[in-house]
């Protein structure tokens, strides 16, 4: 008996050139693509079946939006910077929607505004803040940019780093100051009357060995302090956020007035790290987060 078929989706335009170009990023990223570095126009045209002339003209397209890169020794194409920074936008979007029940958590135990914090080469980018309920409080720090080195958020985002990279992220990062995002706010944090400065001489971070030897107390102790490092009067603590293969890719951070929180930023500090670890849990991460590559 005949059957009766249900509606059909009409094709939509371009469809079919739009596959064809996914189907060329998805060769890109195949183990042959990835192991390689790179493919080539020819192998490309192979692997997909179509014209070489056509394959190079898309690739050239392709690399125009950034979606796929030239190497300009080899020839070979690889997936591009924009494919990367667009997946990784998604990630985080992502996080931010699954950090934020964890983060309130934390604003309710501590009493002060928390943040999720992601890295940014040597700054530490704030993707979300979550408000306490004091008057006297931290702003909202969306989408600005601090210094890593000297802030408890940078510290833990490097602190699954080996020695090495350590060594060679201090030496072009280890003296960068202040905002740097132009999104910074224009009310300085704290309802300060201008942005603060660290206190001279108050930062256990003074050279690249001082630094290591901080990143080892972290490790150990699972979370970061700073104690006017980073702002004059001000305090916090930093708990690393991990992901299924046990790599730090946030960090929750508690600042607050060092009136208020100095007297319990160890307290903030054990708490902020095991409501990150319920967070990171629920993403998979091996119990206990992560061993420190080269610890």
């Amino acid at each position: 008996m005949p059957t009766t078929a249900g509606p059909q989706k009409p094709a939509r335009r371009n469809a079919a050139g739009l596959q064809r170009d996914l189907d060329l990023l998805e060769l890109l990223a195949s183990p042959e693509g990835l192991s390689a570095g790179g493919l080539g126009v020819s192998r490309v045209a192979q692997l997909a079946g179509r014209d070489k002339a056509v394959i190079s003209r898309t690739l050239a397209t392709l690399a125009d939006a950034g979606l796929v890169e030239r190497d300009p020794e080899t020839l070979q194409y690889r997936l591009g910077h924009q494919l990367y920074a667009l997946a990784a936008r998604t990630r985080e979007a992502q996080l931010v929607t699954r950090a934020l029940p964890y983060l309130r958590r934390v604003v309710r135990a501590t009493h002060e505004t928390t943040h999720l914090c992601v890295l940014r080469a040597g700054t530490v980018l704030t993707l979300v803040s979550e408000m306490s309920e004091y008057a006297f409080r931290g702003v909202g720090w969306e989408g600005v940019s601090t210094a890593a080195w000297n802030t408890s958020a940078g510290r833990v985002l490097v602190s699954g780093w080996t020695e090495q990279n350590l060594r060679e992220w201090y030496s072009v990062h280890g003296h960068d100051r202040a905002i740097t995002s132009p999104a910074a706010p224009t009310v300085p944090a704290f309802g300060a009357s201008s942005p603060a400065e660290p206190i001279p001489g108050t930062s256990v971070v003074t050279d690249v060995e001082a630094f290591l030897a901080e990143i080892t107390r972290i490790r150990r102790q699972g979370y970061a302090k700073v104690d006017e490092e980073f702002e004059a009067g001000v305090v916090g603590v930093s708990a690393p956020v991990f992901d299924f293969r046990g790599t730090v890719i946030a960090a929750f951070n508690v600042s607050a007035p060092k009136h208020r929180l100095a007297a319990h930023l160890d307290a903030a500090g054990r708490v902020v790290t095991s409501i990150a670890r319920e967070l990171s849990e629920q993403m998979g991460a091996p119990e206990g987060g992560a061993r420190p590559a080269g610890a």
